[in-house]
């Protein structure tokens, strides 16, 4: 990675300072409404009931971050979503660095067990590098194509 230093952190929606959530929020706007142009409630109940897991860079902006949903939550299984890396620090290994991280502490918090996932089509080859085979035929959600993966 090009010298940069990300400072990870995972914490329950609860223990998050308003700050932290707040950027976090603002990334997800970012890369998920106005980057891929999607009118869509990012907002939801799940993420008052998840943990956060998020990147922070020396000036302490949100570069990275993802949510790790317990089983039974949104699948049976446990999952990561909202997956998303800021635009400047891509193709920098970050997003990678994030998602095994992501996988890292999902196993942390819930013992090794399968994760399954949402994933946007064009990732599929992204999320398979990381274990996750795909499971279902390509669907829309929010004008997007995506295909559900499961890491077992």
């Amino acid at each position: 990675m090009q010298n940069l230093e990300i400072n990870w952190k995972c914490k329950f929606f609860n223990d998050l300072k308003n700050e932290e959530l707040f950027k976090i929020l603002q990334l997800r706007s970012a890369v998920f409404v106005v980057e891929q142009n999607c009118v869509f409630l990012d907002l939801d109940d799940i993420d008052t009931k998840c943990f956060h897991f998020f990147g922070e860079n020396e000036q302490k902006e949100v570069v990275a971050c993802s949510r790790l949903i317990a089983p039974n939550l949104v699948y049976n299984e446990m999952s990561i979503g909202r997956v998303a890396t800021a635009i400047n620090f891509r193709k920098k290994g970050v997003g990678k660095q994030l998602m095994e991280k992501s996988i890292e502490n999902i196993y942390n918090l819930f013992g090794k067990q399968p994760i399954k996932i949402g994933a946007q089509l064009y990732l599929k080859k992204f999320y398979e590098s990381f274990g996750f085979v795909q499971q279902s035929d390509v669907y829309l959600e929010d004008g997007i194509s995506h295909i559900k993966m499961i890491k077992f």
